[in-house]
């Protein structure tokens, strides 16, 4: 395969798994934007279909189901949320004309001669029903898998596996929690959720699950979720022509109620009584605000109810106490609990749904999701309020929906320690309403057809290169494998890079892009292209010295429930030695193991103590040392060798050198970005000193050794210097490094897991390398390799398809030619003492 034929594998739309019907075949009743929507999820196979409220998602789940069992033969089976199956067995029968069966168990199923069957989550979810029997399932109200836990969700991802035929179906995908429609896709068999996580999103170094798209990302993003879920908030957003009659929602009226409860006193978990009182505190303090304000919530509800006598409610409730206290206070209210009998819930649900009952008390999680109370309910009250933004806006829906003939009022109660929840709430609703309008712009714009969708993504495939040449560097921005082509055989000195970490990250919107695979396999399958010209432009003899880590693989991915490593490095070893390497040898620069827990929460304290068994250790960085075989393997000298004197090249700094084990200072190149948004005070302070027994010095190290082999302190015999650890892979005593970075909320910032630190980068091209050299790095990134050649005389190679980071590499090459200041991390960290002073 060319390399270009295998980027073009790597554009990927969710592909289409199902078949075509004739548009005729749909049942008559349906309108015309169901029955393309069914038309279009029957051609897919595996679907999502994310309409608002109203738009018949009901009717469309069970002619999908009819059509699939009706070409494929088999069954079908719609999964839903508890008191929901009446309104399908409504839709069925009224408008379909076709029989629809509740079941239970397997043998029910096995037992009847209906092709389309109805359960609820739990029993799949207790095994009572086990889905790979059956040819096509859908999943109705699919976000209320959500409350079951990410246990339950992972459980369902393996139940369906088998199934050919999957629909999902719900109005409100969690627009604040990317890692829902994640979920869904990796359902579907769409794309591995890791492998979208890795494509799409940046993660938050200081915080486990914090996702933010990529701003490059957010278009192609949308636009590969529209290839495989369809997003509508009326009929004509599938096609200008559909008419809207009938689909325009009432006014809706949102009244908060702020409670102010005196006499109340929080206390911690001592039994102390707190001065502060925040709900957004902490769980524990919201729970506790929740249940002191109990009776005034529900009397205020009452008071609400009072006002409007003739109306109905629907009063949202969250705590048992709630319930017991709205009986209390509104004896007339009918309620429904989890351990109430399934045929009452059921019954008193349709009786309200008919307004046959004027006041009715549930929780969003028994009646949110599939129920319909439009017909004779314009008004609910939530006598609480709290984070979950999902079943909040689900609950408002049973009553504000198409054909709703009222203004509907939603009254909402909480009390002033609750006011920042309250804020959260309204912000998640903004950013629905974005999301929502985000995908009714890419449907809108493609339609339902793939064609405009692959071709848009195509146009992100390949560079126009660009090269800029000094006396004493080139820099290339381009993609590394096409510029390696071009290379001289035997012309580079050495290679070092850091190369991307398989799909860990994504450093530009471009499918050239090496961290743009679906898995650690495919990474290998591009590497493939790149390796063997490494090969050919390295010197004979000379090294590549290539800078890795390993990877966490998360529970929730793997399906191991603990998070295991990918063991990256070994993988690259191997790698480098199919393609003729010679591997000699492994460095590890440690890490922070604090700072990796907070971007990874799997070496946690708590977790430790409860169970040690499944803890495992940071992971540390490696660079591994390859070597071209020189031309003759006798004595295996390099064709050139790299030659050092004595005198420069002392016997303490070849100790440290050669030790397996590196500490590094962490300093770094800054990119322009960052220089830009940093305050002018801290620019103005450039480093003057920083602590020698917080941070490691390289220099200071041979400095020290030297001292001591000049008053014969140094033996031949063993390593009286070793460098200390700092972490539990390599197990010694000695102070821990503070770790220096600035705040990693950009996307640049985010990009390499691991950027090359400067002193490292100095030591490889120092051991390995001659003056005069040329010294390749083929993932630059913003240069540090280059720079860092030019400045200990050699020649600079820097290769980068990130346009970005070329243009700051440039400008690092550049000064570095003229013997200008390279500012560095180190050079914004203010001295402690003038802080405290400050």
């Amino acid at each position: 395969m060319k390399y270009e034929e295998f980027l073009k594998t790597k554009i990927e739309l969710a592909v289409e798994s199902g078949f075509d019907i004739d548009p005729g075949e749909i049942a008559p009743i349906l309108k015309p934007h169901q029955r393309d929507a069914v038309c279009w999820a029957v051609r897919g196979g595996c679907r999502a279909l994310f309409e608002s409220f109203g738009l018949g998602k009901t009717i469309q789940e069970l002619e999908w189901c009819r059509q699939i069992t009706r070409h494929e033969g088999g069954q079908a089976l719609i999964v839903l949320p508890l008191g929901v199956k009446q309104e399908f067995e409504r839709d069925a029968r009224d408008l379909l004309k076709i029989k629809v069966k509740y079941v239970r168990t397997m043998e029910e199923v096995k037992k009847s001669d209906e092709s389309i069957l109805l359960t609820n989550y739990e029993r799949v979810r207790d095994g009572d029903i086990d889905p790979a029997y059956f040819a096509a399932t859908s999943l109705d109200e699919a976000s209320v898998l959500r409350s079951f836990g990410s246990k339950t969700y992972q459980t369902f991802l393996d139940k369906f596996k088998k199934v050919k035929y999957k629909l999902v179906a719900t109005a409100t995908p969690s627009p604040n929690k990317y890692k829902e429609l994640i979920h869904y896709a990796g359902y579907l068999g769409i794309m591995d959720t890791g492998q979208a996580l890795t494509r799409f999103f940046q993660r938050d170094s200081t915080k486990a699950n914090n996702l933010t798209l990529y701003p490059a990302q957010e278009d192609e993003f949308w636009l590969w979720v529209s290839s495989w879920a369809l997003f509508a908030t009326r009929p004509s957003d599938l096609d200008s022509s559909y008419s809207d009659e009938g689909y325009d929602l009432p006014p809706l009226d949102v009244r908060f109620h702020r409670l102010h409860i005196e006499n109340t006193e929080i206390t911690d978990r001592d039994g102390q009584p707190l001065l502060y009182r925040d709900a957004a505190v902490s769980l524990q303090d919201a729970a506790t605000i929740k249940r002191l304000s109990i009776s005034e919530r529900v009397k205020k509800a009452k008071e609400i109810i009072d006002s409007d006598p003739g109306a109905h409610f629907i009063l949202w409730h969250d705590l048992e106490a709630e319930r017991y206290e709205i009986k209390k206070q509104i004896p007339q209210t009918v309620e429904i609990y989890g351990s109430q009998d399934y045929e009452i819930r059921e019954k008193r649900v349709i009786d309200f749904s008919d307004g046959k009952c004027r006041l009715f008390a549930t929780k969003k999680e028994l009646s949110g999701s599939g129920c319909n109370f439009q017909r004779y309910c314009h008004r609910a009250i939530f006598v609480g309020i709290d984070y979950e933004f999902n079943d909040f806006i689900q609950a408002v829906h049973r009553i504000y929906r198409f054909l709703q003939t009222d203004k509907v009022i939603i009254d909402i109660i909480y009390t002033d320690e609750e006011d920042k929840i309250k804020d959260v709430l309204l912000d998640k609703w903004k950013k629905h309403d974005y999301m929502v309008g985000k995908m009714i712009e890419i449907v809108k714009k493609y339609g339902l057809s793939e064609t405009g969708k692959s071709e848009r993504l195509k146009r992100k495939m390949g560079v126009k290169t660009v090269k800029v040449e000094g006396k004493l560097y080139t820099a290339v921005n381009d993609d590394c494998v096409e510029e390696t082509k071009r290379m001289e055989s035997n012309s580079v000195g050495l290679i070092h890079t850091s190369i991307p970490f398989s799909n860990h990250y994504e450093y530009t919107p471009n499918y050239n892009d090496f961290g743009h695979n679906e898995d650690t396999e495919r990474f290998f399958d591009q590497m493939d292209f790149l390796t063997p010209e490494l090969l050919r432009i390295l010197k004979p003899g000379r090294v590549a010295a290539i800078h890795v880590k390993d990877r966490v693989l998360f529970g929730n991915a793997t399906g191991t429930g603990m998070p295991t490593i990918e063991p990256f490095h070994a993988l690259c070893i191997e790698h480098y030695m199919k393609h003729g390497f010679q591997y000699f040898g492994m460095i590890t620069v440690v890490t922070d193991v604090v700072r990796e827990n907070n971007q990874t929460y799997r070496l946690g304290w708590s977790e430790q103590c409860k169970d040690g068994s499944k803890m495992g250790v940071g992971c540390p960085e490696y660079i591994l040392l390859f070597r071209k075989l020189p031309t003759d393997k006798s004595n295996a000298y390099a064709d050139d060798p790299i030659v050092k004197s004595k005198e420069d090249y002392t016997r303490a700094q070849w100790q440290i050198d050669a030790h397996g084990f590196w500490r590094s200072s962490g300093d770094r190149l800054m990119s322009k970005n960052e220089l830009v948004k940093m305050p002018i005070s801290n620019i103005q302070k450039v480093y003057r000193k920083y602590s020698r027994e917080s941070v490691y010095s390289y220099e200071e190290h041979v400095e020290l050794a030297k001292k001591l082999d000049e008053n014969n302190k140094l033996p031949a015999s063993f390593m009286v210097v070793a460098p200390g650890s700092w972490t539990d892979e390599v197990w010694d005593d000695i102070n821990r490094m503070r770790t220096l970075n600035t705040e990693q909320s950009r996307r640049r910032l985010q990009m390499h897991v691991c950027p090359l630190q400067l002193d490292i980068v100095e030591r490889i091209i120092n051991r390995y390398s001659n003056p005069g050299d040329l010294v390749l790095d083929p993932f630059a990134g913003l240069f540090t390799v280059p720079m860092s050649a030019i400045k200990l005389g050699r020649k600079g190679y820097g290769i980068e398809l990130n346009e970005d980071y070329f243009r700051d590499g440039v400008g690092y090459c550049r000064r570095a030619e003229i013997k200008k200041d390279i500012p560095s991390l180190f050079d914004f960290i203010e001295d402690e003492k003038e802080i405290n002073e400050a």
